[in-house]
């Protein structure tokens, strides 16, 4: 492809949910504008499950790498699974030669964004959070332009140049027919929706806190998605059948499309990438952060969505069943609130992210073909 303005791309994007689906959207972006792409992603069992059925990109593993501390004793392992991982990067880029490459966030971008410093390519970060990572205030060092999906997050990379683009959301991820969606659920068409779902990591909060609101919302109006992961998803659909509350019960659901386009509001955590996904659908609701996440960064990103009305913020620590359901019955017995609540979730939908991510790289390299 060299000569022309196609490019090959790598993007390293594994790990988690949150790095590994925008990069898919990014992906995508690069392919229909006709260059190649290489996706670099983690040992991780969630990397595997969400590329399924995506033979049209090439695919790389990575030893999974996470930063323990440096007084741990797993550091020297850190240290080893890195210098691995940037090895194998350096030599599947003397094959496939990338023009540019692109970090999602993560140490499992770090290596691949090296490789391609010491290559002498254009290198650019995603930080889709509105706190970033530790791995991405190190990677940063390296790049032309960190991509934010928050412009709150600017002021944490005072020495970078950044470009406020959006959080990437996948192209299937378009919406249906609500009627449509809630059938194929095996729901009634015309009872309010609730989404229920806890994001690739800590399902398990979001899960207890559901379980005990769920006698308090016993007589609601209401039906539910709930979305539990694996380890819960038995427990999760006990509850519901003993409080005789009709819910679509699953661990996962591969096409969110539908669970997005039948449901009114949703109860989940506070990733950057299903916050997103929530303002691409208008869905307002509950957002419990993951109270575990690096710098509390998800209690930060909601606070973007509850500063505008696009969402009520409540802290797991202070989460119980009664104050949950309350805030369910508030809003559900409150139609006019939840049509404005999404009408200002949808304002914070990025618009066309995925498109500014590939423009931004390809004006990098275009730019370099020319000098």
């Amino acid at each position: 492809m060299e000569g022309s303005n196609f490019m090959n791309a790598v993007i390293a994007c594994g790990g988690t949910g949150g790095h590994l689906f925008p990069g898919i959207a990014v992906a995508e972006v690069l392919r229909d504008r006709g260059h190649e792409v290489m996706l670099l992603v983690s040992e991780k069992d969630i990397d595997a499950l969400a590329l399924s059925g995506r033979e049209n990109f090439r695919v790389e593993k990575l030893p999974t790498v996470g930063l323990p501390s440096p007084f741990s004793p797993a550091f020297f392992g850190f240290l080893r699974r890195f210098y691995e991982s940037l090895a194998l990067c350096r030599s599947i880029y003397r094959t496939f030669k990338p023009q540019v490459v692109l970090g999602m966030g993560g140490f499992t971008s770090t290596a691949p964004v090296l490789a391609g410093r010491i290559r002498g390519i254009p290198t650019f970060i995603h930080e889709s959070n509105a706190v970033p990572g530790k791995a991405n205030r190190l990677t940063a060092r390296m790049v032309r332009t960190v991509m934010l999906g928050f412009k709150e997050c600017a002021p944490f990379f005072p020495k970078t140049n950044t470009e406020v683009t959006g959080t990437p959301v996948r192209t299937e991820l378009t919406r249906l027919d609500q009627l449509v969606a809630r059938q194929k659920l095996g729901l009634r068409e015309d009872v309010l929706t609730l989404l229920v779902m806890g994001g690739s990591q800590g399902a398990s909060g979001i899960n207890q806190a559901m379980i005990k609101a769920l006698p308090f919302l016993r007589s609601a109006p209401l039906q539910v998605i709930h979305l539990s992961g694996a380890r819960d998803e038995r427990l999760v659909a006990d509850n519901y059948r003993r409080e005789n509350i009709p819910a679509h019960i699953a661990a996962f659901h591969h096409r969110m499309e539908e669970a997005y386009s039948a449901a009114d509001l949703v109860v989940a955590r506070a990733g950057a990438a299903s916050l997103a996904e929530f303002a691409a659908f208008s869905l307002p609701g509950i957002l419990i952060p993951f109270p575990y996440a690096t710098d509390d960064h998800q209690t930060r990103n909601a606070e973007i969505y509850a500063r505008v009305q696009a969402a009520i913020l409540l802290k797991e620590s202070e989460v119980s069943g009664e104050l949950l359901a309350r805030k369910i019955r508030e809003l559900i017995e409150d139609r006019e609130r939840i049509r404005q609540m999404a009408a200002n979730s949808s304002r914070l939908a990025p618009k066309d992210a995925a498109g500014h991510v590939v423009t931004t790289m390809e004006r990098y390299t275009t730019h370099e073909a020319r000098l």
